[in-house]
């Protein structure tokens, strides 16, 4: 597999791609849909498949993706078809190994966790109460051989389980080797800690103007990453301006 396309744009949704005035994302849109033959469009995203493909279908004004990484990097698919990129989605499968049950024993009885109402095959996602959430919860999770992801975004606050080692960076690094695409011609933007691993990847980044205050403070000793004053689309495109490659 391998892309003729000279930039691979890796973007969040809910407060990045999603993100701005309708007059700014029109705008932003028409230029995405524009550059498609030289853009090649990845979302990077929390949200499950179903949504993502309903989300797509009720709103056709917005730029399709070329690829999909989701639930906060536990699944890949073609954006067109939506068929699992199967050498990356495989790693995942094994990184996780049916463990949903296992989580959700381990986790039953953990003050300020509530199992959220999506069931992702290969993570398990709570909402976290901050007042009372413990770190030995964390601790247990991370005793027991996963990962955990906790970032917020508007009034939710969000608790996920995940395979060692796989989040939306760690995924998004294994599908540029899988497609033999340059890393040095892929930006990734985002605005929440789940888009942190994003980041830590050495990748190009663009964290937007309106990104939570623990993201901001992660950044700031990261070199690679360009915080923009901009929120949302507008965010990104100043990003791409800065980088040459608008």
């Amino acid at each position: 597999m391998n892309s003729n396309h000279s930039l691979l744009l890796a973007t969040d949704l809910d407060g990045t791609f999603l993100g701005g005035t309708h007059q700014e994302r029109s705008e932003f849109y028409q230029y995405i849909h524009n550059q498609q033959d030289r853009i090649l469009l990845v979302y990077v995203t929390g949200r499950e498949l179903d949504w993502i493909s309903n989300f797509l279908v009720e709103n056709p004004h917005i730029p399709k993706p070329d690829y999909i990484i989701g639930d906060v990097g536990t699944t890949i698919v073609n954006g067109k078809t939506f068929e699992p990129i199967s050498a990356v989605q495989d790693w995942i499968i094994k990184q996780w190994d049916n463990a949903n049950e296992q989580v959700k024993n381990l986790l039953a009885n953990e003050p300020g966790l509530k199992l959220q109402s999506v069931n992702p095959d290969y993570r398990v996602s709570y909402y976290y109460d901050s007042a009372i959430l413990q770190p030995s919860t964390i601790q247990k999770v991370i005793d027991a051989g996963f990962d955990c992801i906790i970032s917020s975004y508007d009034i939710y606050f969000y608790f996920d389980v995940m395979p060692k080692g796989v989040s939306k960076g760690p995924t998004l690094l294994k599908f540029l080797s899988e497609i033999n695409f340059n890393a040095n011609n892929t930006i990734a933007c985002g605005d929440t800690l789940n888009d942190l691993s994003l980041f830590e990847t050495g990748l190009k980044g663009i964290a937007v103007g309106n990104s939570e205050p623990r993201l901001i403070e992660k950044i700031q000793i990261m070199e690679n990453v360009y915080h923009s004053p901009y929120p949302g689309v507008m965010g990104i495109w100043d990003g791409l301006k800065v980088y040459g490659k608008d």
